[in-house]
Protein backbone atom coordinates (compact mmCIF):
# COMPACT_ATOMS: atom_id res chain seq x y z
CA UNK A 1 0.00 0.00 0.00
CA UNK A 2 1.42 3.65 -0.73
CA UNK A 3 2.58 5.28 2.57
CA UNK A 4 -0.10 7.82 3.89
CA UNK A 5 0.34 11.40 2.28
CA UNK A 6 0.84 14.21 5.02
CA UNK A 7 -1.22 16.84 5.25
CA UNK A 8 0.49 19.79 4.41
CA UNK A 9 0.38 22.63 7.94
CA UNK A 10 -2.32 24.81 7.89
CA UNK A 11 -1.73 28.68 8.06
CA UNK A 12 -1.94 28.76 11.59
CA UNK A 13 -0.16 26.32 12.21
CA UNK A 14 2.81 27.42 9.99
CA UNK A 15 2.15 31.07 11.86
CA UNK A 16 2.57 29.52 15.04
CA UNK A 17 5.94 27.32 13.44
CA UNK A 18 7.87 30.94 12.73
CA UNK A 19 6.25 32.47 15.71
CA UNK A 20 8.19 29.64 17.85
CA UNK A 21 11.19 30.06 15.46
CA UNK A 22 11.73 33.98 15.98
CA UNK A 23 10.76 33.31 19.38
CA UNK A 24 13.42 30.85 19.70
CA UNK A 25 16.29 33.06 17.99
CA UNK A 26 15.42 36.35 20.06
CA UNK A 27 16.06 34.25 23.14
CA UNK A 28 19.20 32.51 21.71
CA UNK A 29 20.53 35.75 20.36
CA UNK A 30 19.71 37.57 23.71
CA UNK A 31 22.21 35.19 25.68
CA UNK A 32 25.01 35.06 23.25
CA UNK A 33 25.24 38.98 23.04
CA UNK A 34 24.84 39.39 26.73
CA UNK A 35 28.08 37.10 26.55
CA UNK A 36 30.06 38.23 24.26
CA UNK A 37 28.57 41.92 22.70
CA UNK A 38 27.42 42.51 18.99
CA UNK A 39 30.67 41.90 17.60
CA UNK A 40 31.74 38.75 19.27
CA UNK A 41 28.66 37.08 18.72
CA UNK A 42 28.27 34.58 15.92
CA UNK A 43 25.36 33.48 13.93
CA UNK A 44 26.38 30.00 14.12
CA UNK A 45 26.15 29.81 17.81
CA UNK A 46 23.19 31.82 17.88
CA UNK A 47 21.46 29.27 15.69
CA UNK A 48 22.98 26.31 17.80
CA UNK A 49 21.59 27.84 20.70
CA UNK A 50 17.88 28.31 19.23
CA UNK A 51 18.26 24.56 17.78
CA UNK A 52 17.88 25.78 14.17
CA UNK A 53 19.34 26.58 10.94
CA UNK A 54 21.32 29.96 10.55
CA UNK A 55 19.97 30.86 7.48
CA UNK A 56 16.62 31.34 9.28
CA UNK A 57 18.29 34.50 11.48
CA UNK A 58 18.51 35.97 7.82
CA UNK A 59 15.27 34.75 6.59
CA UNK A 60 13.33 36.23 9.87
CA UNK A 61 15.83 39.16 10.49
CA UNK A 62 17.55 39.53 7.70
CA UNK A 63 20.73 39.14 9.74
CA UNK A 64 22.90 39.44 12.98
CA UNK A 65 22.65 43.12 13.34
CA UNK A 66 19.10 42.99 12.60
CA UNK A 67 18.65 40.64 14.79
CA UNK A 68 20.24 42.83 17.91
CA UNK A 69 17.91 45.77 16.82
CA UNK A 70 14.97 43.29 17.09
CA UNK A 71 15.67 42.89 20.58
CA UNK A 72 16.81 46.60 20.83
CA UNK A 73 13.22 47.04 19.42
CA UNK A 74 11.08 44.32 21.93
CA UNK A 75 13.03 46.10 25.14
CA UNK A 76 11.62 49.61 24.00
CA UNK A 77 7.96 48.21 23.96
CA UNK A 78 8.34 46.84 26.88
CA UNK A 79 9.83 49.58 28.39
CA UNK A 80 7.48 52.09 27.85
CA UNK A 81 4.50 49.15 29.06
CA UNK A 82 6.76 50.24 32.53
CA UNK A 83 6.09 53.93 32.27
CA UNK A 84 3.39 55.26 33.66
CA UNK A 85 2.82 59.09 34.44
CA UNK A 86 0.77 57.88 37.65
CA UNK A 87 3.42 55.96 39.84
CA UNK A 88 6.16 57.43 41.56
CA UNK A 89 9.83 57.44 41.44
CA UNK A 90 10.31 54.74 43.64
CA UNK A 91 7.67 52.33 41.98
CA UNK A 92 9.17 53.17 38.73
CA UNK A 93 12.87 52.22 39.79
CA UNK A 94 11.47 48.59 41.36
CA UNK A 95 9.46 47.77 37.82
CA UNK A 96 13.04 47.95 36.01
CA UNK A 97 14.27 45.93 39.00
CA UNK A 98 12.13 43.32 38.37
CA UNK A 99 12.71 42.98 34.62
CA UNK A 100 15.89 43.05 36.24
CA UNK A 101 15.19 39.97 38.33
CA UNK A 102 12.77 38.46 35.12
CA UNK A 103 15.75 38.92 32.56
CA UNK A 104 19.55 39.14 33.35
CA UNK A 105 20.49 38.33 30.13
CA UNK A 106 18.59 41.47 28.91
CA UNK A 107 20.51 43.63 31.67
CA UNK A 108 23.96 42.26 30.90
CA UNK A 109 23.61 42.81 27.11
CA UNK A 110 22.87 46.74 27.94
CA UNK A 111 25.92 46.92 29.97
CA UNK A 112 28.19 45.11 27.41
CA UNK A 113 26.86 47.81 25.08
CA UNK A 114 27.71 50.20 27.29
CA UNK A 115 31.21 49.09 27.78
CA UNK A 116 31.34 48.28 24.11
CA UNK A 117 30.29 51.95 23.07
CA UNK A 118 32.93 54.09 20.65
CA UNK A 119 32.67 57.06 23.11
CA UNK A 120 33.85 59.36 20.29
CA UNK A 121 30.24 59.03 18.80
CA UNK A 122 27.89 59.89 21.80
CA UNK A 123 26.77 63.79 22.36
CA UNK A 124 24.61 65.07 25.40
CA UNK A 125 20.96 64.22 25.34
CA UNK A 126 19.64 66.82 27.83
CA UNK A 127 16.18 66.48 26.13
CA UNK A 128 16.40 62.53 26.12
CA UNK A 129 12.83 61.28 27.65
CA UNK A 130 14.31 59.57 30.19
CA UNK A 131 16.13 62.99 31.87
CA UNK A 132 12.59 64.22 30.98
CA UNK A 133 10.68 61.51 32.78
CA UNK A 134 13.31 62.49 35.99
CA UNK A 135 13.21 66.05 35.30
CA UNK A 136 8.92 65.79 36.41
CA UNK A 137 9.47 63.71 39.05
CA UNK A 138 11.68 66.36 40.54
CA UNK A 139 9.13 69.13 39.67
CA UNK A 140 6.72 66.69 41.60
CA UNK A 141 9.06 67.28 44.45
CA UNK A 142 10.09 63.82 44.88
CA UNK A 143 13.77 65.02 44.47
CA UNK A 144 15.40 67.26 46.11
CA UNK A 145 16.57 70.82 44.24
CA UNK A 146 20.05 69.92 45.13
CA UNK A 147 19.92 66.53 43.39
CA UNK A 148 20.94 66.32 39.40
CA UNK A 149 18.22 64.26 38.48
CA UNK A 150 20.68 63.13 35.42
CA UNK A 151 23.59 62.06 38.14
CA UNK A 152 20.67 60.73 39.81
CA UNK A 153 19.76 58.58 36.80
CA UNK A 154 22.76 56.98 36.29
CA UNK A 155 23.24 55.78 40.03
CA UNK A 156 19.73 54.28 40.12
CA UNK A 157 20.47 52.52 36.66
CA UNK A 158 23.51 51.24 38.52
CA UNK A 159 21.65 50.04 41.67
CA UNK A 160 18.71 48.30 39.73
CA UNK A 161 21.72 46.26 37.93
CA UNK A 162 23.55 45.41 41.38
CA UNK A 163 23.24 41.66 40.80
CA UNK A 164 24.46 41.86 37.69
CA UNK A 165 27.53 44.32 37.84
CA UNK A 166 28.33 43.22 40.85
CA UNK A 167 27.25 40.27 42.43
CA UNK A 168 30.19 39.17 44.08
CA UNK A 169 29.88 42.31 46.14
CA UNK A 170 26.48 41.48 46.69
CA UNK A 171 27.35 38.23 48.22
CA UNK A 172 30.61 39.77 49.86
CA UNK A 173 28.21 43.17 51.50
CA UNK A 174 25.00 41.33 52.29
CA UNK A 175 25.47 37.69 52.58
CA UNK A 176 22.99 36.64 50.08
CA UNK A 177 22.75 35.35 46.39
CA UNK A 178 22.64 37.81 43.68
CA UNK A 179 19.95 36.15 41.88
CA UNK A 180 18.13 34.75 45.64
CA UNK A 181 14.89 35.91 46.33
CA UNK A 182 16.15 37.04 49.59
CA UNK A 183 18.49 39.94 47.36
CA UNK A 184 15.60 40.96 45.48
CA UNK A 185 12.66 41.67 48.16
CA UNK A 186 15.94 43.40 50.38
CA UNK A 187 16.57 45.70 47.52
CA UNK A 188 13.19 46.50 46.11
CA UNK A 189 12.53 47.77 49.78
CA UNK A 190 15.55 49.10 50.11
CA UNK A 191 15.08 51.48 46.60
CA UNK A 192 11.76 52.32 48.18
CA UNK A 193 13.00 53.79 51.02
CA UNK A 194 16.07 55.40 49.52
CA UNK A 195 14.03 57.01 46.71
CA UNK A 196 11.61 58.20 48.94
CA UNK A 197 14.38 60.24 51.14
CA UNK A 198 15.56 62.06 47.99
CA UNK A 199 13.08 64.48 48.90
CA UNK A 200 15.15 65.85 51.46
CA UNK A 201 17.98 67.82 51.10
CA UNK A 202 21.08 68.48 53.22
CA UNK A 203 22.47 71.57 54.34
CA UNK A 204 25.89 72.88 54.39
CA UNK A 205 26.41 73.93 58.14
CA UNK A 206 26.52 70.29 59.85
CA UNK A 207 23.15 70.92 61.03
CA UNK A 208 21.91 67.74 59.53
CA UNK A 209 19.52 67.11 56.94
CA UNK A 210 16.97 69.36 56.25
CA UNK A 211 13.80 69.32 53.97
CA UNK A 212 13.97 71.21 50.59
CA UNK A 213 12.29 73.69 52.14
CA UNK A 214 11.94 72.96 55.64
CA UNK A 215 12.70 71.03 58.65
CA UNK A 216 12.82 67.40 58.45
CA UNK A 217 13.22 66.47 61.97
CA UNK A 218 10.00 65.68 62.51
CA UNK A 219 9.73 62.92 59.54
Amino acid sequence: MPPPSRRAPSAPERQRDADRTRRALLDAARAEFAAKGLAGARVNEIADRAGVNKQLISYYFGGKQALYDALVEEWLTQERELRSPDIDLGELVCRYLAVCRAQPELQRLFVRENLDADLTGIGAEPDSEDLAEMAEHKARGEIADEIDPAYLLLVLQAAVSASVIFPADVKRHLGLEPDSDEFFRHADAQLRLIVRRLARGFCDDGNGPTAAGGDQTKR
